[in-house]
């Protein structure tokens, strides 16, 4: 089998500057005082209660577990999470949320009760001739439709406190930055199936956006893929060559040439969230998902990658939900339930 002509290009030799703003007015992400832009969370450890601002940021910063004589935070917080500036009398707050980018609303959820998120808002964005998404969740209400352009800046809704276990205090603006890994995602998977399809938030793989936005305020041109690129790979994991993946067809600057020599399979590189940050083609042969690199940890390697891996040290496997993770890659989707059959009428003698 011959590797796609896909697989010449990696990056594009000119790609336009991405032009971002935050979504609300709370600027002091890139003034410096982190602690006046995110979100805090109750933290309850170890019979103390703390409420740190570290656990609205992006990352593994939610849910200590102590390993040995280490604290770590073992739950993923998949994007950040941005404080008021203004609420009223009551406390509700009144920030308006925009779109972070010039692109077109791509999903509009506005029952709250239809996701952890609330009532949320995802963007696409066309960036390195690629689909880039944002989105903006536990808003009060929504301003725009799918299909609707939107300009950098552009009014998406405004703040609120919808969503599971969203107070009025701790009102914010959930905002994520992300790839989709497959345009036909059986939303039979999803945690609410039925209502959002490809833009349900298991299909959107999140990246580090606070990061993402200092890097941008340093060097304005900086591209998604160059920023990806930086990351250090966690894992890789290997796979048959079944034929193209999905998501190289979507972003193809994640692919790494290989001279269109024949392949046997892919080769999939992984953050420790599980971001997907390359895909080389590869000569070796495997029959089944199999871990292939994975950098050495003095803990589980659960801990560090939200359970996609066992194993512990230079040594690790994929656990059901890396499996999971790389079947959703390569869309080997569990197949929907069937409906039971209604019951035939019977017919009078």
């Amino acid at each position: 089998m011959r590797l796609p002509t896909l697989l010449v290009a990696c990056f594009p030799l000119v790609s336009p500057a991405v032009d971002i703003q935050l979504p609300t007015e709370n600027n002091n992400l890139l003034s410096g005082n982190p602690e006046k832009f995110y979100m805090y969370v109750d933290r309850f450890f170890e019979g103390a209660h703390t409420q740190p601002w570290e656990a609205g940021c992006y990352g593994f910063v939610r849910t200590s577990v102590r390993v040995g004589n280490q604290v770590l935070q073992t739950k993923f917080h998949e994007g950040i999470d941005i404080s008021p500036v203004n609420r009223d009398k009551a406390g509700n707050p009144l920030d308006p949320v925009s779109s972070i980018a010039a692109g077109k609303v791509a999903y509009v959820s506005d029952a709250a009760g239809r996701s952890n998120y609330g009532k949320y808002v995802v963007v696409e964005h066309t960036w390195e001739d690629s689909p880039v998404y944002s989105l903006y969740a536990h808003l009060a209400e929504v301003n725009c439709k799918v299909g609707d352009p939107v300009a950098k800046g552009g009014a998406l809704g405004r703040m609120g406190f919808t969503g599971d276990g969203i107070t009025r205090e701790r009102a914010h603006c959930h905002l994520e930055l992300a790839l989709m890994l497959h345009s036909r995602y059986d939303d039979s998977v999803g945690k609410t199936p039925g209502f959002h399809g490809a833009f349900n938030g298991v299909n959107l793989a999140g990246l580090d956006v606070a990061s993402f936005f200092l890097a941008h305020k340093n060097k304005p041109d900086i591209t998604v893929s160059q920023f990806l690129g930086s990351f250090p790979v966690y894992f890789k994991a290997t796979i048959p060559n079944e034929g193209p993946l999905d998501l190289a067809t979507r972003y193809p600057w994640m692919l790494r040439s290989n001279d269109a020599k024949p392949s046997l399979s892919w080769e999939l590189s992984f953050s420790e969230t599980g971001m997907p940050l390359a895909i080389t083609a590869s000569d070796r042969k495997v029959t089944q998902p199999t871990v292939t690199m994975v950098r050495p940890s003095d803990v589980p390697h659960g801990y560090k990658t939200r359970g996609l891996l066992s194993g512990s040290g230079n040594t690790a496997s994929l656990s059901p939900a890396g499996i999971k993770l790389i079947n959703h890659i390569s869309g080997k989707f569990p197949a929907a339930a069937i409906p039971a059959a209604a019951p035939l009428e019977k017919k009078k003698p």
